[in-house]
């Protein structure tokens, strides 16, 4: 399935109204399935009201407050979109248990730091899905994306030596590399074989 980059005109024997709705929903999709699951996270539990609601609110974003066209346009692939969203869930449980120990144990936290990652895509949606995503597991938050630079800016907390942030370093280029395989076009996935970059802006000392 594959989301194309802006709607083609719509038919002669179709209201021109009526077909822009259907195509902006329908091309829209993957857009109001992660907005539903991002609401579903703020609100930290699964149920009907949960899930009815987020549906409401994700079509009233999407429909009042249309993103413009994504240049480029994305291909949904099922197989990569499951890796992604197990590897998703599995992460978003596993920190969520590491981000409390460190929070009760007699040391603390210990160092933070921030992480400059060079990636290799420039999607705007993409980016975003990849932003979301990291944001939303315990322990880290984007701070900061250059778009034109394809850079972006990481607050990950407890952090050991350097040899732990390349490591963390590695986990933001294999979560955008899930991504890019999930919903990514194909030049988009060739992409994938430049070679990254990265460096630590500055590390921070926690309360212990």
């Amino acid at each position: 399935m594959s989301i194309a980059a802006g709607p083609p005109a719509a038919r002669p024997d179709q209201p021109a109204a009526e077909y822009g709705i259907a195509h902006q929903l329908r091309h829209q999709l993957p857009l109001l399935l992660w907005l539903v699951l991002v609401w579903n996270l703020l609100w930290g539990s699964w149920s009907w009201a949960n899930l009815i609601s987020g549906v409401v609110v994700a079509l009233a974003v999407t429909v009042l407050l249309p993103l413009p066209p994504v240049i480029g346009g994305a291909h949904v692939r099922p197989v990569g979109l499951l890796v992604f969203f197990a590897t998703f869930a599995v992460d978003l449980v596993r920190s969520a248990f590491l981000v409390a120990w460190q929070t009760i144990r007699p040391r603390g936290i210990g160092q933070s730091a921030i992480i400059r990652v060079q990636l290799r895509t420039d999607s705007d949606l993409l980016l975003t899905i990849l932003a979301e995503s990291l944001t939303l597991v315990p322990g880290s938050v984007v701070i900061d994306m250059d778009r034109e630079q394809r850079t972006l800016a990481l607050h990950v907390l407890a952090v050991r030596d350097e040899e732990d942030v390349e490591r963390r370093r590695r986990a933001v280029l294999a979560e955008e590399e899930r991504v890019v395989r999930a919903l990514g076009t194909p030049d988009e996935i060739a992409a994938l074989g430049a070679v990254p970059g990265g460096r630590v802006v500055a590390t921070e000392r926690g309360t212990p």
